[in-house]
């Protein structure tokens, strides 16, 4: 017997130091996890902070948690941030899902509601990694059920299902995203401008709803982002798009651009803060620009603003067309290009005539670093126009 516990009390003593070891190591990867995760995030001009970590090996969670950003005083408390699959990848962590903690602020009468915002696909690249996105917090997809901004017991603006997914880059290939919330909805009656509010309610825009839909890529080797879609649709009134195209955002432009504002944040109120400026303006010149674009769907805001314009001076909205076509070519005659006046006047009268759509765009014959598009705006802004190769159009297919 006196054998037999003696073994006992070594297996006893062998399992409690084997445990020791290996939970010892479960929370240090945890640790190693979290400050990885910290180190990536304050490259993308983000702060993390914590209080504790709770849980350990593959599943654990930050407690306390605070989320800053460069150049602003004040950082989110945000509470707990869970960790799920935790896995070694080359070094580096694999981690099939990050989530937030449900958050709520009221603040100056106005509170903020924020559903669990949750990561899956997370990749933490490792120190020294010649991955295309080693000093970026990488992940697949992404998703936040909803937010609600309230004024009292009002709720001003609320989002669902916003989403986003990516496709991390290679060595031929861009990263790749797309994303959008499928619903947004906001109470126009809280408006408290008269003119506004009487507009608004004319039109019959007291409550509004819509979605966002965005699409593009981006390779951090060459900094080329190409904004191919950035829609705003809001029901019954259209669809307000965007792209954009420039090159130059290298990862290295976006950490220099948050040192500057960090520079800048720091500065006493009236100190001269003329060299970021001129920091800025050196930045600038890494930049590249390729093409941009603005244009606008219409689904009856246009008819629906004719007529309440019309009604307001008593007059018919034909008359309010005719009106605005007259006007256009005065206004166009500065901008010193008669060719771009003449194909402004052309796509107003044909918007206004049938509106569909009507569009502006910028595609310069070769990419314009945004330096030389400064200076010519300062020097010379009637020749932007040309440099920049920009057209306006109407009630054409995209």
């Amino acid at each position: 017997m006196s054998a037999h516990r003696n073994i006992l009390k070594k297996l006893t003593l062998s399992t409690f130091l084997l445990s020791s070891v290996v939970f010892g190591a479960h929370a240090q990867d945890a640790a190693a996890v979290a400050e990885r995760m910290k180190q990536l995030l304050a490259l993308q001009g983000t702060n993390l902070s914590w209080s504790s970590i709770s849980g350990e090996g593959a599943n654990f969670s930050l407690e306390g948690v605070k989320v800053g950003f460069t150049g602003q005083p004040d950082a989110l408390e945000i509470g707990k941030l869970s960790f799920e699959g935790v896995a070694d990848d080359n070094g580096g962590f694999a981690i099939d899902t990050v989530t937030t903690e449900a958050y709520t602020k009221t603040q100056d009468g106005m509170t903020f509601e924020i559903s669990p915002f949750k990561m899956t696909g997370v990749k933490l690249p490792a120190q020294g990694s010649t991955d295309p996105i080693a000093n970026l917090v990488f992940y697949e997809a992404a998703e936040l059920a909803s937010l609600n901004v309230k004024m009292g017991d009002k709720t001003a603006f609320s989002l669902e299902n916003l989403t986003a997914e990516i496709t991390p880059p290679s060595a031929d290939k861009a990263m790749e995203f797309t994303g959008g919330a499928e619903k947004f909805s906001a109470d126009l009656t809280l408006v408290t401008d008269p003119q506004a509010k009487a507009a608004i309610e004319a039109m019959g825009y007291q409550a509004i709803t819509g979605s966002l839909d965005l699409e593009g890529s981006w390779n951090p080797a060459d900094g080329r982002m190409d904004f191919s879609t950035y829609d705003i649709t809001v029901d019954n009134a259209g669809t307000f798009g965007m792209t954009f195209d420039i090159g130059g955002y290298t990862p290295d432009f976006i950490r220099a651009l948050q040192e500057v504002q960090k520079q800048m944040a720091a500065q006493p109120a009236g100190a001269d803060d003329s060299a970021q400026g001129l920091a800025m303006l050196g930045l600038m010149q890494q930049l590249t620009f390729h093409s941009a674009s603005m244009r606008w769907d219409d689904d009856s805001l246009t008819g629906k603003a004719i007529d309440y314009i019309a009604k307001m001076q008593n007059m018919k909205p034909e008359d309010i067309k005719n009106q605005a076509k007259a006007i256009v070519p005065f206004l166009t005659a500065q901008l010193n290009n008669p060719d771009l006046s003449a194909a402004i006047t052309a796509a107003v009268t044909k918007y206004l005539d049938d509106p569909q759509s009507i569009e502006v765009s910028a595609e310069p014959a070769a990419p314009v670093p945004f330096s030389q598009i400064a200076a010519a705006g300062m020097a010379n802004p009637v020749d932007l126009t040309k440099s920049l190769g920009v057209t306006v159009t109407a009630n054409e297919d995209e």
